[in-house]
């Protein structure tokens, strides 16, 4: 059945909205960064710079987000009716941005997605490099150079497609959906389309990468012990591996039905959604977890640095008290030994004023207050005095 204008615009808002909401995610992720990465500058936790080592990497990672979700707004047939942005431009320019789309997106933007995630993976493998600047540039190389086949396949097929259709040969006599980027309307009016040689040679890649994605990911479920890295591992590769691998499907099926109809749109529409939740969760896994996590240490170190400065101010105390206890025992009963002070000791010391003046006396018992814990007829002091900020210890 012919698709109303009415269900083509509603889908196109859709795809609008969720792009719009890809897009703040990752601008949310990338002042997430910059702001862990000011954190460690500033008040020098030096252990945690590995965890931001690849942050060059990662905010790749969303801008090759943010190119793909633009790419897809700009196919989108909502711009192509009458009185819409693009309806303005003539025949040839609306298949020349629909020709770049699928070079764009199909040759660039969704391999770059893809080969930058296996090598973040592949970094949290890596003992040391991975947060030097020169492993971000590596990097960067790498994923352009490892893009360029599928980018050069895409490009043959778009510029060599239409010049095929025109031969003789059985190579020429190849359906026009084989090669055919887009679809002219009655109204000249170009739909976007997906070639099938396109589609083939994404799911080639996608199957390789899938295979590679699941020996990475084997390794590092080795060393991981923690649960809930364990399901985030899991997680990532779930949905990379079956909504990557729905994308091409769907994409694969639009070649049943025409731009003009519902069939298609429903395919093109699941396509984008596809890859949409899949760069969600990977950016979120990837880029926002790893910071959240790293900036929760930094917390817990704070914490423990608060908790090692009480504990070495316990000991200090102690030892003080100790060696008041010691001269206490020794100058209130001299003749009695150690024997009695070692079962049923005490802690007792005096806390002495600027001026010299004796202040509360304190006593803590070790282990249970008894009548050898103090001198005969004295009363039993349990507790510590509220003693001014001024106060030093001395024992007597």
């Amino acid at each position: 059945m012919p698709l109303t204008s009415f269900v083509a615009d509603a889908l196109g808002v859709v795809t609008i909205c969720l792009v719009s909401l890809l897009v703040l995610l990752g601008f949310f992720c990338i002042l997430y960064l910059c702001y862990f990465r000011t954190c460690i500058r500033s008040q020098g936790f030096i252990q945690l710079s590995y965890f931001s080592g690849p942050w060059i990497v990662r905010i790749t990672l969303i801008f090759f987000t943010i190119w793909w979700g633009f790419w897809e707004i700009i196919r989108l047939n909502l711009l192509r009716r009458e009185g819409k942005v693009l309806n303005a431009l003539n025949l040839k320019w609306q298949e020349f941005f629909c020709k770049c789309y699928i070079v764009s997106n199909l040759g660039f933007a969704e391999p770059c997605l893809f080969l930058t995630l296996v090598f973040l993976l592949h970094s949290s493998l890596r003992k040391t490099g991975a947060l030097s600047q020169k492993w971000n540039g590596k990097t960067a190389a790498y994923v352009i150079l490892y893009c360029l086949p599928v980018f050069v396949l895409q490009l043959i097929v778009i510029l060599i497609g239409p010049q095929i259709e025109k031969g003789e040969s059985f190579v020429h006599k190849l359906p026009h959906y084989f090669t055919s980027a887009a679809s002219k309307d009655h109204d000249d009016v170009a739909f976007c389309t997906y070639p099938l040689l396109s589609t083939i040679f994404l799911g080639l890649f996608a199957t390789v990468l899938t295979m590679y994605l699941f020996w990475l990911g084997r390794r590092i479920l080795k060393l991981v012990i923690n649960k809930g890295l364990k399901k985030r591992v899991y997680t990532l590769m779930f949905s990379v591996s079956s909504l990557f691998l729905l994308r091409v499907l769907f994409l694969g099926l639009t070649v049943l039905s025409r731009p003009e109809h519902f069939l298609f749109e429903v395919f093109t529409f699941l396509a984008f959604l596809s890859l949409l939740c899949c760069a969600g969760v990977v950016i979120s896994v990837l880029v926002y977890f790893p910071v959240a996590d790293s900036l929760a240490l930094r917390n817990l170190q704070d914490l423990e640095a608060t908790r090692g400065i009480i504990e070495e101010q316990n000991d200090t105390i102690s030892l003080i008290a100790n060696q008041s206890a010691l001269e206490e025992s020794m100058e209130s009963s001299p003749g009695r030994n150690s024997i009695t002070s070692t079962k049923r000791g005490s802690i007792s010391f005096r806390a002495m004023e600027k001026d010299g003046t004796s202040g509360a006396f304190v006593e803590l018992s070790l282990f249970s207050p008894s009548q050898h814990s103090t001198p005969p007829g004295s009363p039993q002091l349990l507790g510590w005095p509220m003693l001014p900020a001024s106060s030093t210890f001395h024992g007597q």
